[in-house]
């Protein structure tokens, strides 16, 4: 079992069903899933980034990523309806906290200049959302095989009711949040 998913279930349940009193443990908070999510625009001239965008989510996640389609006609920026511009990656499970846990102790330490990741990224449902500049920051990508630095959207789905319970929650798995 994933390290992070035994520390939730040992020690911060516990803690949050203390803090806020619930009168049910299904009351507790828990994250749900976790949403990565990389948009490239440049997909609608070359399909060869979209096939490394892909690869490199893969690789990061540990799970093969969906091309995502432009839901609407947008003349502006030249894009047809259904046209590949994405790809994402919806972690559930295992592969979910084994992730969480090498992007909070490993990959966002290597971040240049890390002072903590922000706690004004919560959505007013108790959701989490971190973009990252860079893919680098991941162990597993080999900086000599990629073809251009690209950054991706994390979002971090929880169960919990408000921001305040989801921050405590996040804060007690280990999320690096700035003081």
């Amino acid at each position: 079992m994933a390290r992070l998913k035994e520390q939730y279930k040992a020690e911060v349940a516990p803690a949050l069903y203390k803090k806020f009193g619930y009168k049910s443990t299904m009351q507790i908070p828990k994250i749900d899933k976790v949403v990565v999510n990389v948009g490239c625009g440049e997909a609608k001239e070359n399909a060869k980034v979209l096939e490394a965008v892909v690869r490199d989510l893969t690789t990061i996640t540990g799970q093969k990523a969906v091309v995502t389609k432009a839901k609407k006609s947008i003349a502006n920026f030249k894009l047809r309806e259904d046209m590949p511009i994405g790809a994402k990656v919806t972690l559930r499970g295992d592969k979910m906290w084994e992730f969480l846990d090498r992007l909070f102790n490993v990959a966002l330490p290597r971040v240049r200049d890390f002072r903590g990741i922000s706690a004004n990224a919560f959505d007013g449902r108790g959701n989490y959302a971190l973009g990252i500049k860079e893919q680098l920051i991941f162990p597993e990508i080999e900086y000599d095989k990629i073809d251009k630095i690209r950054g991706m959207d994390v979002v971090i789905c929880t169960t919990a009711q408000t921001d305040e319970e989801a921050r405590e929650l996040l804060t007690l798995v280990g999320a690096p949040f700035e003081r």
